[in-house]
């Protein structure tokens, strides 16, 4: 952040600013986030990427509905997690237009931490617990009242027609290189029906969309779960997008990218930390079919992140910021390992899942 646009919002948050710091936070990889500090006062200042978010207003606009539901809730004592804030600026506003950009400021959690890697069961159990506390508070929530910011985020179907038409177009030859994987990955389509047919059983709810760990922020004293945060990607969907994306993000000690395939796997004590964490606090608002479809769920987004990284692959690498020629591949080989692994402890996983 420049000194001119930290001066900008200083002046718009009342602050001396001469006396104000930024401090660059968090690990996200879309919007740009600092900590600005005046003295005793703190706030999250974020600039949006509008490359990500085309209208951001939209954005601003599904956060403060969550927002003001779940202070609703915290004031019936139902929500027991801290909410993160909007905090208002120009003239009112929660949206802020500088240089063409776009910013918003945000309270500040105090006394919390956040991890980027799961370090052991019982992390993975906080963090499915304060995901699973989120969507429970959300579950009287009118999911179609929030904007679409991501068109087709989870739509798997499409990612097999991006698959299919980059493979039709082969536009830098690449098909030769990963043929196992195509054909493997083409195999799993049943995947689609099997997703379009509970779709029809399981209620639409709001889904935070990006459940990683370092989503939520931990207790600094305690170490308990504390906060939900990053709110930006909230749209309607179904609750297996969001637990089959932590299955997918914290059971493997392997980071996506890595190449030893064969330590790509199921953590059975992580597994079970995030159905506990997870299913324990929506236990009176989910039905049984729609406990049950977060397996699915769990075999989809590994499977769909495999798709997409191939899809890039053979695309020359325009979506994904890649370290080397064949790192989309390694991405794709090393998701599809993790899939591989989920369909051969599915039935443990579905026996832990339904206890």
């Amino acid at each position: 952040m420049n000194i001119s646009i930290q001066n900008k919002l200083s002046e718009q948050l009342s602050l001396n600013p001469e006396l104000t710091q930024v401090s660059v936070i968090g690990s996200g990889h879309i919007n740009s986030t600092w900590l600005l500090t005046c003295i005793d006062k703190q706030f999250i200042v974020q600039k949006l990427n509008t490359e990500v978010f085309k209208y951001p207003a939209q954005l601003v606009s599904n956060a403060k509905l969550i927002e003001q539901h779940l202070n609703t809730k915290q004031l019936q004592s139902n929500y027991p997690l801290e909410t993160v804030k909007h905090i208002a600026i120009q003239n009112n506003e929660h949206l802020i237009e500088i240089d063409s950009a776009h910013y918003r400021v945000l309270s500040y959690i105090s006394d919390s931490y956040s991890e980027d890697v799961v370090k052991n069961a019982q992390q993975s159990e906080q963090a499915a617990y304060a995901f699973g506390v989120f969507a429970h508070a959300l579950q009287d929530f009118d999911a179609q009242q929030l904007h679409i910011v991501i068109p087709d985020f989870h739509n798997l179907a499409m990612r097999f027609e991006q698959l299919n038409t980059a493979i039709t177009n082969n536009s830098v030859n690449r098909v030769k290189h990963c043929a196992d994987e195509i054909e493997y990955c083409l195999s799993q389509q049943h995947l689609i029906t099997e997703l379009s047919s509970i779709a029809k059983q399981i209620p639409l709810r709001v889904c935070h969309n990006d459940t990683k760990i370092n989503n939520m922020l931990f207790c600094s004293a305690t170490h308990k779960a504390k906060a939900v945060i990053d709110l930006d990607t909230c749209m309607a969907g179904f609750r297996l997008y969001d637990f089959g994306d932590m299955v997918r993000t914290f059971c493997s000690p392997e980071a996506e990218d890595s190449t030893n395939l064969h330590n790509v796997i199921i953590r059975k004590d992580i597994f079970s930390a995030i159905v506990k964490g997870y299913v324990t606090p929506l236990k009176s608002s989910m039905s049984t079919k729609e406990q049950g479809s977060l397996l699915l769920g769990a075999k989809i987004m590994p499977l769909m992140l495999s798709v997409r990284f191939l899809t890039d692959y053979l695309n020359n690498d325009v979506y994904f910021k890649v370290a080397h020629a064949e790192h989309n591949l390694e991405r794709a080989q090393n998701q599809l390992a993790l899939y591989k692994n989920i369909l051969s402890n599915e039935k443990w996983m579905h026996q832990c899942l339904m206890s």
